[in-house]
């Protein structure tokens, strides 16, 4: 993925290539998910669904992937390992991205990331 700033017209270029879902390891993220818990999930799934779906534009996935990226990483703000908080800051990070890409998530994501948290997460 590039991200590029045009010197002429100084709009913002992005470009990023497209991910088959057979290329992001939903393992791992399922690992990390487990360990975090509901709440901390759907916003991930949703923006995992946000990556993997052809419609979403550029800047949205670098985004998307830049929160989820902070969420996989284990040095951040607030160490994951801490019981009760330590994911309360890739919440933050995801809930906040997600929040600017709202409009970009359709029903049928939010039907898609809801089936992976009820199977992941039995209620």
């Amino acid at each position: 993925m590039i991200l590029a700033r045009s010197n002429d017209s100084n709009q913002e270029v992005f470009e990023a290539e497209v991910l088959e879902s057979s290329v992001i390891d939903e393992s791992l993220l399922k690992k990390i998910l487990l360990t975090a818990g509901r709440s901390i999930a759907q916003p991930a799934l949703e923006g995992f669904e946000l990556i993997i779906d052809n419609s979403t534009p550029p800047q949205v996935r670098i985004s998307i992937i830049g929160a989820l990226t902070y969420l996989i990483v284990p040095i951040d703000l607030i160490p994951d390992f801490i019981p009760g908080s330590g994911f309360s800051d890739d919440l933050v990070a995801l809930t906040a991205v997600i929040s600017l890409w709202q409009h970009h998530i359709t029903p049928e994501m939010k039907f898609r990331a809801k089936c992976k948290l009820d199977k992941w997460f039995p209620v």
